[in-house]
């Protein structure tokens, strides 16, 4: 299981809108697999498959202090968020060392296959349920940063890309 290369903001392939996956087969799973090992190896709680520069609806992720409960959403939709909104403080792996506060709902349900390809329903609160607002932006163009005032979101595209020719 290859680890993938995670795209760094501002590349503008973060910006793709991810196209649903059509069949989960093999080749789904295999690239589940990868993504699981990226996140892992990463030190991150969610990946999109959009992050690895791969524009299908793929999200993994895992917020338990083991690292030891996967989760796997195919084709997620949003079915219903709470009125209550709360404040946390994100992070990406596509901004490594960037972090900054983020308000959305406090708890989700949220629908999608699985592995097998099989349709389930999950509710989400607290941080599984940032995680997955965060995830989901992936696959619609978004980045977190985006939430922010125009002002700081362009500070953290100039040192991003400081960082990048730094890099290079």
């Amino acid at each position: 299981m290859p680890q993938l290369a995670i795209l760094q903001y501002p590349d503008p392939r973060l910006y793709k809108v991810a196209k649903p996956v059509s069949e989960v087969d093999d080749r789904v799973r295999a690239l589940l697999a990868d993504l699981f090992e990226t996140m892992y190896a990463a030190k991150g709680v969610g990946l999109a498959a959009t992050q690895a520069d791969i524009h299908e609806r793929i999200i993994v992720a895992d917020v338990s202090e083991e690292r030891n409960q996967p989760l796997v959403l195919i084709n997620p939709e949003l079915i219903e968020r709470s009125s209550d909104r709360k404040e946390w403080e994100e992070g990406c792996l596509s901004l490594p060392g960037i972090y900054d506060k983020v308000t959305r709902p406090d708890r989700i349900r949220v629908r999608a296959l699985n592995a097998q390809g099989e349709v389930f329903e999950l509710e989400a609160d607290g941080l599984l349920a940032v995680c997955i607002q965060h995830e989901m932006d992936h696959l619609t163009g978004k980045v977190f940063v985006d939430y922010l005032s125009p002002l700081k979101r362009n500070r953290i595209k100039s040192r991003m890309l400081k960082r990048q020719r730094e890099a290079a």
